[in-house]
This record gives C-alpha cells, structure tokens and sequence, in this order.
C-alpha cells in the first residue's frame, strides 16, 4: 500500500504561533496512531516568525521541544524559497490559527499549489475570520446575531470633532455593556469589554492598533455554546458543549490560563434547543462557504430561549483538550478518526 504524504504546515507570522504547534503536535501524533500509521506519512513544514518555510530538522524539532525557532536575520528572497521536499506533499493539512493562516491568505498559495488541504478554501476563509464580512454573511441569511455596529480605523484615529460624535452614535446604537472587537484576529486578542463612555474610547483606540476594521456588539447576559461542523457538500454537526469561566469575559488570558475555564460536554440543554443549534451550525458553515471543518460559537439566553450566532472559527484549535476534537470525540469520532476523515475530505473536494 502506498502511503498519502501529509504535508503538516503549522507555525506562521500570526500571535497564535504557539497555539498552532501545540494543534500539530497532537495532529502529528494522531497520524502516526494505529491505522493512520499505516496510511499517511508526515513531512512537517514549520513556518517561522519570520515568514520562512522550514522542513525537516527544524521542522521536527519544533514539534519535538514545542519551542519556536526562527533566525536572527531574515534574508526577503528566503520567504519566496520553499523547501524542495515540498514537492513531495499530495495533501496539506494546515494548522495556522489567526491572520496568514485562516484567513484565505495560505489557503489560495495552496491552491495555486494544485494540491489538496484540509479546510475551507479562499472565500471561506476570509469571510470567517473577517467578523464584518461574517456578520454581513450571516445577516443575509437571516441567522439571528445580537446588534452590533461596524467602524474604520480612520473615524477612530480623525479629527477631535469626529471621534466623539462616533462614540456617542455607538453608545445610542447599543448602550453598555458592549464588546469592541479587532475584525481580524482570533483568541479574543485586542477584544474589550466596556460600561461607560470613556471605556469605549478606549477599547476602539486599543482595536484600531491591532485592525483598520473594528466591530461593536451589544453585550447579552447569556451562556456560551459552541458545536463542531464536519464535512464538505453535507456537513454534520457535533454534540454542544459549553465553556464556562471565572473571568468577566472569555478573554485571551482567561483562554489559555490553565484552571480559569471548564469545558462541559455536553452541555445541560433542552433537546429542541441542541437540535436548532445544530441546525444553526449547519447553516452558519453553509453560508460562509466553509469546507472540512468549523467550529460554530452561540449565545444561549436561557431566560427567553433565544439563540444568537456568535462566530464561526474555521481552523479552531486542534489539540486534544481543543473544543472541536473533543465535541467529536463525545460524538463518537476518535482524535484519530477525526484527523483521517478530515484528510479524506480534503481529497475529496
């Protein structure tokens, strides 16, 4: 039996570098699992900081030691250099979370490429990461969301006359608490929870540094459900899980901070709602033109039973405590299944 080369491309220029070589390590390790050990081979490719390709020693060392590497000195014609072994690859299995990864950006390389890779392609990519783009998507297809409203950089950083009129344009529009959030980035990176108009001025100067797209939304007192999609042309949904915290808001620190969030799966709910979650989910992944894998977060106002489409994340963390394998796993889908099946989808779309 020939084995299928899996090209493994993780690291990237993005702040969930780290993220991102803990998700291959598990993928890596999941490949070389049982049956999969007899299927797939690995040639891991380590994208540094730096935006260089690296293979082989320092691939796997990096997913060895889980400590970045990248030179001192990076030489511009290296980012267009990518390792000869590359050619090799017959499917790529990309695991780079946030800006440069799941965004489009290494999605249509990949495509020029002319080589199969797991997950969504160009357009939905960049419409998932984009939270603007996402919202306008979801609102066409008549997906509930809670309120919001969509600024520029450039109305936040104008003249002294334009920026407080702004604010008090927001503060009408949705009141407090709200939300104000970068359009791009992933793990709640820039995100603001704020109360009060000076909060708010703020929270938009802080997210107009990390994106020239910043979005606002209304806070709702709800809980926070998330649930795995799977597949291509007919996609499935996962149980719900739940993410409880001891923060004020699920945060980048309360995310990764170890003992300040719990995972429940799955989650305490009333049949008909995990099935309209479901549903949801389904449709979410649909409208975005999402391919392989996504995961789809909600809001859950337990007093009205109304449901609100958060985001959906279409390369979500993928280690073995990550949400989306876990969902499949209280599903009925092993670590290593999921990572079979999502290769299988890959060649076949």
């Amino acid at each position: 039996m020939v084995k299928i080369r899996v090209g493994l491309l993780f690291g990237g220029r993005s702040g969930e570098h780290e993220v991102s070589i803990n998700s291959a390590q598990a993928i890596a390790q999941a490949l070389q699992t049982g049956e999969n050990a007899n299927k797939y081979d690995i040639l891991p490719v380590y994208i540094q900081k730096n935006g260089v390709w690296a293979a082989e020693d320092i691939a796997n060392k990096v997913l060895e030691t889980k400590i970045p590497s990248s030179p001192e000195h990076t030489n511009p014609s290296e980012l267009w250099k990518f390792p000869l072994s590359v050619q090799e690859v017959d499917v790529w299995f990309p695991v780079l979370h946030g800006p440069n990864g799941e965004d489009g950006t290494i999605q249509g390389l990949l495509t020029l490429m002319q080589v199969p890779f797991v997950g969504s392609g160009v357009l939905g990519s960049a419409v998932g990461m984009d939270k603007i783009a996402m919202k306008m998507a979801f609102a066409e297809a008549e997906l509930p969301q809670v309120k919001y409203r969509a600024v520029e950089r450039s109305q936040i950083w104008s003249n002294p006359c334009i920026f407080p009129k702004l604010c008090d344009d927001i503060e009408a529009a949705l009141g407090y608490p709200c939300f104000v959030k970068p359009a791009n980035l992933g793990s709640s990176v820039g995100i603001a929870k704020v109360r009060s108009h000076s909060e708010l001025e703020k929270a938009l100067d802080n997210a107009a540094s990390y994106d020239r797209r910043i979005v606002i939304e209304l806070g709702v007192t709800a809980r926070e459900l998330e649930c795995a999609v799977l597949g291509n042309d007919n996609p499935k949904a996962s149980v719900v899980g739940e993410i409880t915290f001891d923060g004020d808001f699920y945060d980048y620190e309360t995310k990764y901070t170890e003992g300040r969030s719990q995972v429940h799966i799955p989650a305490s709910l009333p049949e008909k709602i995990v099935a309209q979650i479901q549903e949801m989910a389904v449709q979410a992944f649909k409208t975005v033109d999402a391919a392989g894998l996504a995961r789809v977060d909600f809001f859950y106002v337990e007093e009205t039973q109304a449901i609100y489409l958060n985001e959906i994340n279409t390369l979500p963390g993928f280690t073995k405590f990550s949400m989306y394998p876990q969902l499949w796993q209280a599903t009925g889908i092993s670590f290593e299944q999921l990572v079979d099946q999502l290769i299988q989808l890959a060649l076949e779309k």
